[in-house]
């Protein structure tokens, strides 16, 4: 059955527009019915157009208890969102000749265990085929042990066996993405972190994009809450993000997303061609919205074309970027509430048609 995001995407949703500034207040009351549904405490949100950003937003409390305004510049957990970054870092080291995206793992990392159900490699890795499982239970997704380096973190999963035959079968795991952050490490001979900032971050100016580190103050950072089956909202208990960090680390703003959306469409950090490689659907996930390289494939939308992107939950974190390469346009939407994906995931949808309304009206 193809789930509702998908089916979303083949619906056309008309926003009619009275004046050329509508779009912006259009943009801008999704998110206060948002907080004015109780749908979270607080979120941002933004779209950009051919590489400008025409409009970014914010509504809510990055602290209701202490009532501080969230604003676009409000850090916020990503999530999975960091899934990606991770995925052109490979492709970087691909387009290098330093990464073989079809060498077995133990080329790379020789003292990964070898596995009798066989040896997966980095691109079964990339787009979730390589057997590996993910969390194995509530006590590692809510992880409160901090693991000092990527080499630990991984010897949480690496003895293991596999789910099944690499290469076969789609498993999502961001356990498979902290072995493609050690194997980054090992073929840059930086640690993960460095190389992402040296050839990711700071050629792009995400200035307000890191990775979380429990003890760590970081000034303007969203307080972290959860929204609960029955529709209460209360404060999340703080997790240790270091047994995940490059499948899930990170924090960023709105504003840093819609640089690293405006880079991917504009081919800033890998090339057309291994752009182009990196959103070929592998095949394997055989319900809902297909997978490729780091990234999930959302169809074809009747108005705007080909949909890619990729959506970020955890803990403090409903998360999502799309990306609308036909009509170059990037859209983010970040909230501080976690169990609110749906509606972050409507919104993002909806400035489909709000953004596509803001071409030529500056």
């Amino acid at each position: 059955m193809k789930n509702t995001l998908l089916t979303l995407f083949c619906i056309s949703i008309t926003i009619h527009l009275s004046h050329a500034q509508d779009y912006k207040t259009t943009a801008d009351k999704l998110l206060t019915e948002a907080i004015e549904n109780e749908s979270v405490i607080g979120l941002s949100g933004g779209f950009s157009v051919g590489g400008e950003v025409k409009w970014m937003g914010a509504a809510g409390y990055s602290d209701d208890e202490a009532k501080i305004k969230f604003t676009p510049s409000t850090l916020t957990r990503i999530a999975s969102i960091s899934k990606p970054i991770t995925a052109i870092a490979v492709m970087q080291l691909f387009e290098a000749g330093k990464i073989d995206l079809d060498k077995p793992i133990q080329h790379y990392l020789p003292d990964f265990p070898i596995k009798s159900e066989g040896a997966f490699t980095i691109r079964q890795l990339l787009n979730h085929s390589s057997g590996l499982d993910d969390y194995k239970n509530k006590k590692e997704m809510e992880n409160q042990t901090n693991y000092a380096s990527l080499s630990d973190a991984m010897k949480v999963f690496e003895d293991r066996d596999l789910i099944s035959v690499p290469g076969k079968e789609f498993h999502y795991t961001t356990y498979g993405y902290v072995v493609l952050g050690r194997v980054i490490e090992v073929v840059s001979g930086q640690p993960y972190t460095d190389y992402i900032q040296t050839n990711i971050l700071d050629p792009l100016a995400m200035n307000s994009t890191g990775v979380e580190h429990v003890g760590s103050t970081y000034p303007n950072k969203a307080k972290l809450y959860h929204k609960e089956s029955n529709g209460k909202i209360k404060v999340a208990d703080l997790h240790d993000l270091s047994n995940r960090v490059p499948g899930g680390g990170f924090y960023s703003t709105a504003g840093d997303m819609l640089k690293f959306g405006d880079a991917i469409l504009g081919n800033a950090l890998i090339n057309e061609a291994t752009t182009e490689m990196m959103f070929v659907d592998s095949g394997l996930k055989k319900e809902g919205n297909g997978y490729a390289m780091g990234w999930y494939l959302y169809g074809d939308n009747p108005n705007y074309g080909p949909v890619y992107g990729h959506n970020g939950a955890q803990t403090g974190a409903s998360a999502f970027l799309m990306l609308l390469p036909q009509v170059e346009t990037s859209i983010v939407v970040l909230s501080n509430t976690s169990g609110a994906m749906q509606e972050v995931t409507n919104i993002t949808i909806q400035l489909f048609d709000v953004a596509a309304s803001s071409r030529g009206e500056e």
